[in-house]
């Protein structure tokens, strides 16, 4: 379980007993809320508390729907659980193992801290106290290396930061024997440092995603065959176009999915003059959804022609190109979308919101809003309307969606809205 709580610097395994059985007493969500609040507030990692109390409360309703009455072993396997422990039995010995510092699960503990917090003098230390801690798998259910930390991803969640010298930890953690292509449990098995990486949001945010994915392909990582096709379309799958394309560029084999998403349209048009097993009707349709969402016109222009419908529904949960071009803000996809006669209010199956909507939400967040104006133009032309149900104002975040768009007289011109908004 990659969104695992922390535990306090000396856990006390009787202090865990204890609160399994204050656990087991509760029997509505307000008083796990509480319970819960309480609980993080005792622990030194600064946490979004908000953010894991929603984790905590979806589990424990999880939970409370399969067994209705909660007994001590229910409460104490929970508990096991969102520290990332497969068993009550495993969470016991973890935490009995960690009050000796000697212990290879303390050290484990250690130069995983280390590795996060970029700390190369104490992860040197440990690695020479103990050589094999370099080979050592977490007790956690992920049983991730020390290797997999440096990708931040498919690991405990106040973990998942890259420090600006991950490559540094990277390449230590190498030159000691790490093995580069070790799989870890994470995300239901066989997940590499090298998929890890390339999928992973901090290390993109920290500029270190590329530079150690070239380091990991130079030290001997798989990705001139099926596991490089792997890890690009995991890419694409986790927004992580500029990884998908990098990966390309180290060698990574394309098929024509992989091909549309990092925009090598060159190979996407001989797919389709082979017109045979290299594109398959399921991979042109996904080829489509990631031309339409990094951008690549071309592409999209070529899988059009070829006579994919323009409201085909695309992998993922039912979206259309002009969802993902709208989230995108790539306008002259729209355009081109658009003139084929899309869609403008279809729905999309996962949560029922229009291009409209993926555009408003894309807008929300974009650091350059300029080209989601013209998107809006564009689908508000088209005919294109925000409904009271849409997806964008009904989602958590409403109030915000609402006070964004009141503010914004721009926005709101583009779309025909009024001064009153919600």
């Amino acid at each position: 379980m990659s969104h695992a709580i922390p535990l306090p610097p000396r856990p006390d395994a009787d202090e865990y007993r204890k609160l399994a059985k204050e656990l087991a007493g509760i029997g509505d969500d307000a008083a796990f809320e509480r319970f819960a609040r309480d609980w993080l507030r005792r622990l030194p990692v600064e946490l979004d508390a908000d953010d894991h109390v929603r984790k905590l409360k979806r589990a424990w309703s999880k939970l409370h729907a399969e067994r209705p009455m909660i007994g001590l072993a229910d409460a104490q396997s929970f508990l096991a659980r969102v520290h990332g422990f497969p068993s009550w039995a495993r969470f016991v010995d973890h935490v009995a193992r960690l009050h000796d510092p000697a212990s290879e699960a303390a050290r484990f503990e250690a130069a995983a801290d280390a590795i996060v917090a970029g700390d190369v003098a104490t992860l040197q230390r440990l690695l020479a106290q103990d050589p094999s801690l370099v080979s050592a798998r977490s007790t956690r259910e992920h049983r991730s290396t020390l290797l997999h930390y440096v990708s931040a991803n498919g690991v405990e969640d106040w973990r998942q930061r890259s420090p600006p010298n991950a490559v540094d930890v990277a390449r230590i953690l190498l030159d000691a024997g790490a093995q580069v292509d070790a799989t870890s449990d994470a995300y239901a098995g066989n997940s590499t440092t090298l998929m890890l990486v390339a999928t992973s949001a901090p290390p993109h945010a920290a500029g270190v995603q590329l530079p150690l994915l070239d380091l990991l392909v130079a030290r001997g990582a798989r990705v001139r065959e099926k596991a490089g096709l792997d890890a690009i379309i995991a890419c694409l799958w986790n927004g992580r176009g500029s990884a998908a394309a990098h990966l390309a560029g180290l060698g990574a084999p394309l098929d024509v999915e992989a091909a549309a998403g990092v925009g090598r349209a060159d190979l996407v048009r001989e797919a389709l003059a082979r017109g045979d097993a290299g594109a398959p009707p399921e991979k042109l349709r996904a080829a489509l959804a990631w031309a339409a969402q990094y951008g690549h016109e071309d592409v999209v222009a070529l899988l059009l022609d070829h006579g994919l419908g323009v409201d085909e529904k695309l992998p993922h949960s039912g979206q259309r190109a002009l969802h993902w071009a709208s989230l995108g803000a790539h306008v002259g996809i729209v355009k081109r979308l658009l003139a084929k006669h899309a869609s403008v209010n279809a729905r999309e199956d996962g949560f029922g919101g229009t291009p409209l909507d993926w555009a408003l939400h894309g807008w929300r967040e974009a650091r350059d809003a300029e080209p989601y104006y013209e998107v809006a133009r564009l689908l508000a032309s088209a005919g294109a309307k925000l409904s009271d149900d849409s997806w964008f104002l009904a989602e958590g975040e409403r109030t915000d969606a609402l006070a964004k768009l009141r503010r914004d007289e721009k926005m709101r011109a583009a779309i025909g809205l009024s001064e009153k908004v919600g």
